[in-house]
């Protein structure tokens, strides 16, 4: 194989960054072949791409040998598995699936391992983080004593929320900003430090929109060394704020625009603490920025090396197995809130899931998907537009 043909399901916000991100031809070696959605204007595409209104049709058609799926979340876990079990190679967008009972449904459906399952999680090519992650893993911080992530600069409007009908719903999207724009974080969070022991949140429903599901989240979560985080993010403040905090033995290293600053104890806390004659004084610290050019290739670094690892079996960024850990997460900072206690992982994914089914049961998302069509059919009748497909809209 000298080239990849890829398919993409969806064609919402993100479904079409990547259509042209491939078409321009920006991912070496591999072909748009197929686009697949329901409701949306597929025509741009042809005749680079064949066209089909089902993703199973498309998946069974014959003419690609991978799938993208960037549909709404539950999908990922049902057209994942289909394609899957038809031997596709897939990419698929965040999260994995909604709940970790259905990411565990969809992990075990990848049995083949010459085929190449990956996430699209494209915060992993931001060099900032790898080098975190490398100060962790090198040792250089010493051990981790706290952790603290501020995360606000996911502002979104009303006109946001209102712009598809599957959006912030539980039956339509099943979370809020920890489904749709936090997995980037948590799962750089359980790339970087692990997966903590114990969870506690709180999570505000509808605080800032008219929405059902969660738009601001307070969470502290703790580790086997007894390391403590508190997590915090929310898409009704503005201006945002993106600021992850480490404090470790070796000091504090802190990631805020752009900007990566150690201040580097000279002597590790603890043995300072133990020796130290003075009961006031800190260890003696130095400064260093250290330098960090652009924030990666993003999205289009994540399709390059799935293409690579289809064709050259270089190893992926983001397998999606990996992504089970972001989803546990964000489940258990809702379940925390629905069940009023600490939740201790791993997740219990059957309590999690029937929570969720009575979400679902009261969720008004149909409601708000018929809302939004009679909106769509108005202003086409009256010469307007409406670009907005609820049912394969992502991001």
């Amino acid at each position: 194989m000298n080239s990849l043909r890829i398919g993409i399901a969806g064609l919402g916000n993100m479904g079409r960054v990547h259509a042209h991100s491939i078409l321009a031809g920006k991912i070496p070696r591999m072909q748009l072949s197929a686009v697949a959605d329901p409701a949306a204007d597929l025509s741009m595409f042809a005749p680079a791409a064949k066209l089909f209104t089902s993703t199973e049709q498309m998946i069974r058609s014959g003419e690609i040998d991978a799938i993208l799926i960037a549909t709404p979340h539950y999908s990922h876990t049902t057209l994942g598995i289909d394609a899957l079990e038809q031997g596709l190679h897939v990419l698929v967008e965040k999260p994995i699936s909604v709940h970790k009972a259905d990411a565990e449904r969809l992990i075990a459906a990848h049995k083949n391992p010459q085929q190449v399952f990956a996430a699209m999680f494209n915060q992993r090519t931001d060099p900032h983080y790898t080098k975190v992650r490398e100060l962790i893993e090198s040792g250089e911080l010493g051990e981790i004593r706290r952790i603290t992530w501020l995360i606000t600069n996911w502002f979104r409007s009303d006109a946001y929320y209102n712009s598809s009908g599957w959006r912030a719903t539980w039956s339509g999207e099943g979370g809020g900003v920890l489904l749709n724009q936090c997995p980037h974080h948590l799962d750089l969070f359980q790339w970087m430090f692990g997966m903590p022991v114990r969870v506690r949140a709180r999570c505000f429903f509808g605080r800032f929109h008219d929405i059902e599901v969660e738009d601001d989240v307070t969470a502290t979560m703790e580790f086997p060394n007894g390391a403590t985080c508190a997590f915090i993010t929310s898409t009704g403040e503005a201006p945002g704020t993106n600021r992850l905090e480490i404090s470790a033995d070796r000091g504090r290293l802190v990631l805020e625009e752009g900007r990566l600053e150690w201040r580097r104890n000279s002597v590790p806390t603890p043995e300072f603490s133990h020796t130290s004659e003075s009961g006031y004084q800190t260890p003696p610290t130095w400064t260093v920025e250290i330098p960090v050019n652009g924030y990666g290739d993003q999205h289009n670094g994540v399709l390059r090396n799935f293409a690579e690892a289809v064709l050259d079996g270089k190893p992926l960024i983001a397998p999606a197995a990996e992504g089970l850990r972001s989803v546990e997460l964000a489940n258990a900072m809702l379940m925390s809130e629905f069940l009023s206690q600490t939740i201790e992982l791993p997740l219990d994914a059957q309590v999690y899931e029937r929570l969720l089914q009575e979400k679902i049961a009261g969720s008004k998302g149909s409601e708000k998907l018929a809302k939004i069509s009679a909106a769509a059919t108005l202003a086409k009748d009256f010469g307007g537009t409406f670009t907005s497909h609820p049912s394969y809209s992502n991001s």
